[in-house]
């Protein structure tokens, strides 16, 4: 419940008590039966359940009328015109005691961070060289895009010294807008924004790939979201529903934020990619938690099948494929 809804049910209470003659404070059950029955007073208790069976679990657009503001009061995504309590995103009625709550159907595959995440984003704005606050944002498929600054990175070759004025300088060589990065959630603020660092040989920016997105509710939490598949592929999963899907480069190779550049990608590696994306992409279409060894089985059945790159995104062909793989049929 809002804020304000909370302090408008307190100022409902005191009235309601402040209303009751002094003779009767010792029964105001008794008092407030014969008010509540009396035949000039309106039954909004049972109003109100009745409109509620006709608007829960329906979807509503921005604008369209939801209750009465009289037996309500308005909560997240509504507003009251006219005595009615009006959606203002398009989502579902959510009722908590007498606040109406209206779901943003937007939101419904956002990701909802804790500290600790494997996250995979985007870059979307570097600080300007005016600003004091020296940091990157980043879109994390969150409700708010996370903050990473530039004493939560790694310099060249996996330094770690104190950030010297050159460095602030120089921030867009380190990453600018749409780079790709792979970062660990290292705090939340009350505001909902958050942190990200990236000081890990293993984190920084991305290259030679190709990036999925899924819903996040589909990626769980494991040991570990790094994988590498025979195929030569290699694997993140990240906790927000961003998947990158990359060339297969050697732990001795990850040095940092620069410890590899984009290099040419061959024929053989390239497709490999492409045919695990799609795969990702089928079992997210079926609505399958992805795990490394269900998309190694997902591969080797496609291979097995001979079904062509462009063929594993048919309807058919993804049916069969989830019907077929054996991690999916032992679940069953």
């Amino acid at each position: 419940m809002s804020r304000g809804c909370v302090a408008n049910a307190f100022l409902l209470v005191m009235f309601t008590i402040s209303a009751l003659p002094s003779g009767h404070i010792a029964s105001g059950d008794d008092y407030y039966d014969k008010v509540r029955h009396h035949p000039d007073v309106m039954n909004l208790e049972f109003e109100a359940d009745d409109e509620l069976n006709s608007t829960a679990s329906r979807l509503t657009s921005p604008g369209e009328p939801i209750t009465s503001s009289q037996a309500f009061m308005r909560g997240h995504g509504t507003f009251v015109e006219d005595e009615q309590v009006i959606a203002s995103v398009a989502g579902t009625v959510e009722r908590v005691n007498k606040d109406f709550c209206q779901g943003s159907s937007v939101d419904i595959h956002r990701y909802t961070p804790e500290v600790g995440d494997l996250v995979v984003g985007r870059i979307t704005e570097a600080s300007p060289r005016s600003s004091t606050a020296f940091r990157w944002k980043v879109d994390v498929n969150s409700r708010q895009d996370g903050l990473l600054m530039l004493s939560s990175v790694n310099l060249p070759g996996g330094v770690q010294r104190r950030k010297l004025e050159s460095d602030e300088l120089q921030m867009r060589t380190f990453f600018e807008e749409s780079d790709l990065l792979v970062a660990e959630v290292q705090s939340l603020f009350s505001d909902g924004s958050i942190s990200l660092h990236t000081r890990s040989l293993r984190y920084g920016k991305l290259r030679n790939g190709q990036l999925v997105q899924v819903p996040n509710g589909l990626v769980r939490r494991l040991k570990s979201h790094f994988f590498s598949l025979p195929c030569g592929v290699d694997l993140i999963l990240g906790l927000n529903g961003y998947i990158w899907v990359s060339k297969h480069v050697k732990e001795i190779n990850q040095v940092g934020e620069e410890g590899f550049d984009a290099e040419p990608i061959d024929t053989t590696t390239s497709r490999a990619i492409i045919r695990v994306c799609n795969i990702i992409r089928v079992l997210a279409r079926h609505h399958v938690p992805l795990t490394d060894h269900l998309i190694e089985q997902a591969y080797e059945w496609v291979i097995d099948q001979n079904i062509e790159i462009v063929d594993i995104l048919n309807e058919e062909n993804g049916e069969s494929l989830v019907a077929n793989v054996p991690a999916l049929i032992a679940r069953r």
